[in-house]
């Protein structure tokens, strides 16, 4: 299974978006600037835009979703529980999942941006697809809505193709893959933790223990701290 991105090319306005490289099982974390090309590149992934020059493969992909940066953009049912049903996933275990129980009858749009979020990231990552896509996941969550999705995607982190692309800074999940956006051209930086070292948009906590010769094995929150505890040999 292989989302393959060939020379790929996007103009938005004066500005080129490019992308190269093959999305494989396992959790992709994609940084860069805003504007950079992140959602952009959420589109093409999820077969939403088509580039300008170049080719996009899926390989083994038979099922994809795309969480949209706003949550808002995705609401079409009347009811929570009408939402939760077009995704095709159960109601009740949805629910709980996102902290809604008792809520299935209520407007979708009576919920916070942040419970609309849990919503839908619970519905998809109940689902079985090949390939997910997160534009901004973090987006409209507090610490502890960010801590809560942090430890969903983790769970989820060998089942198909996970593309985070993001911008947040404190809050990440294990990942498997670093890549980021020099300017508007994405660069993969390899497999964590090796990655780690050339990453040019690190966390501050992650450059600091770079610095300071500690190599963190991943970029989740209990990694730093380790890598934090850890003595330099």
């Amino acid at each position: 299974m292989e989302l393959v991105f060939d020379r790929v090319n996007v103009k938005r306005g004066e500005v080129s978006i490019r992308a190269s490289g093959t999305f494989s099982p396992g959790v992709h974390l994609v940084t860069g600037r805003v504007g950079a090309g992140k959602s952009t590149l959420a589109l093409l992934a999820a077969g939403l835009l088509s580039p300008d020059e170049g080719s996009i493969e899926r390989r083994g992909i038979s099922r994809s979703m795309l969480l949209f940066q706003f949550p808002e953009w995705h609401l079409t049912g009347k009811t929570v529980d009408e939402e939760t049903a077009s995704f095709g996933v159960p109601a009740e275990e949805v629910l709980a999942r996102a902290g809604l129980s008792g809520r299935g009858r209520d407007d979708p749009f009576s919920l916070s941006r942040g419970e609309m979020k849990k919503l839908l990231l619970s519905c998809l990552l109940s689902r079985d697809d090949d390939l997910l896509v997160l534009d901004e996941p973090f987006g409209a969550l507090d610490c502890t809505g960010r801590q809560w999705i942090c430890r969903e995607i983790g769970e989820r982190r060998r089942e198909g193709i996970v593309v985070l692309c993001t911008h947040e800074r404190h809050f990440l999940p294990h990942v498997d893959m670093i890549w980021e956006f020099d300017g508007h051209t994405l660069s993969c930086r390899g497999r964590v933790p090796a990655a780690i070292a050339s990453w040019q948009g690190a966390p501050p906590a992650i450059k600091a223990l770079i610095a300071a010769g500690r190599l963190p094995r991943n970029v989740a929150r209990d990694d730093i701290r380790e890598a934090a505890c850890r003595t330099r040999d």
